[in-house]
């Protein structure tokens, strides 16, 4: 199983910041310890060109991002210091999902060990968010005639208000020719959510019984609806109890049913599927703690959804 990544996914951040951002190669080191992914499979991509990230944010703001112009509420709701390194990591990870859907296409199932940054808006920066990598990707894909229609699924416990904004939600569908599906709990952020195709909003506490049984009754429904030509899943992990920015309840074995449910179910459509990371935020920052023992519990659950596939895909 192909995936991107680059060492430039992990970028400096003030100390106890709460992003976890050495989380990406915490889980890269993981996934090659334990055979999930060999080091030939990884697949280093170069920065997204801005040709590219035009498809889908203003000039504007893309202007004002790279001179490190962002205004201060910009900033705010980025919810990450300015950096040019944090530029060329926005770009790096991009691209990083570019390709992997890219390879899904070609090879039935692929991953970007970074990526699903669902809150970023054509304008602006969201909820550590810099860029959409989900809508660059997929315009980038139709306008070279790779695809006629996605399905992006997003579980993140987070709805994917980029995504939303980007793809115009059912009144967009089918002419848009994406069709989002966000699994997501409903009192948490966003608290402005615009339409997806198909919303399924959660109440707080959610366990995995109730969960599963969301996820068994729409997940088909979409596939049947998008009829896709590829499948780009946002396995974001903090629907697992105890997420700092969760409040769902979903267990450990939870968490792999549902990355075991999305796989075969997605497998058996005869659809392609890209696999992103979205959110995670299991691990409280200590300071001197090693990277490897700071995010080894967001980034095992990370490893739980590429687990699945391999078990699925082979």
């Amino acid at each position: 199983m192909r995936v991107s990544y680059h060492d430039g996914y992990v970028v400096p951040l003030p100390e106890r910041h709460p992003f976890p951002m050495a989380k990406f190669a915490v889980l890269r080191n993981r996934l090659v310890a334990e055979g999930v992914i060999s080091e030939s499979e990884i697949v280093a991509p170069r920065e997204a060109d801005w040709a590219d990230l035009l498809l889908v944010h203003t000039r504007r703001y893309l202007d004002a991002l790279a001179a490190g112009a962002l205004t201060k509420a910009e900033e705010r709701r980025m919810g990450l210091p300015w950096s040019p390194a944090l530029v060329r990591r926005s770009r790096l990870a991009v691209q990083g999902t570019l390709n992997a859907c890219w390879m899904a296409l070609h090879d039935g199932v692929a991953g970007n060990l970074a990526g699903g940054t669902h809150h970023a808006m054509p304008d602006r920066p969201e909820g550590f968010c810099v860029l959409n990598d989900v809508a660059v990707a997929l315009r980038s894909l139709r306008r070279a005639g790779w695809l006629r229609r996605a399905l992006v699924v997003d579980l993140d416990v987070h709805q994917g208000n980029g995504n939303a904004a980007f793809f115009g939600g059912a009144r967009a569908w089918p002419a848009g020719g994406v069709y989002t599906l966000s699994v997501h709990g409903d009192k948490n952020f966003p608290f402005d959510k615009p339409p997806s195709t198909r919303d399924v909003p959660l109440p707080d506490g959610t366990g995995d019984d109730a969960y599963l049984d969301a996820l068994a009754r729409h997940l088909p429904a979409a596939l049947a609806e998008a009829e896709p030509d590829l499948v780009v899943y946002l396995g974001g992990v903090d629907v697992v109890a105890g997420d700092r920015f969760g409040r769902l309840a979903l267990s450990r074995a939870g968490l792999a049913a549902r990355d075991r449910y999305v796989c075969e179910t997605v497998r058996a459509s005869g659809a392609p599927l890209c696999l992103l990371l979205s959110g995670g935020y299991a691990a409280r920052r200590e300071p001197g703690q090693a990277p490897e023992t700071l995010y080894a519990e967001t980034a095992d659950l990370h490893a739980t959804m590429y687990r699945q596939a391999k078990a699925v895909y082979g």
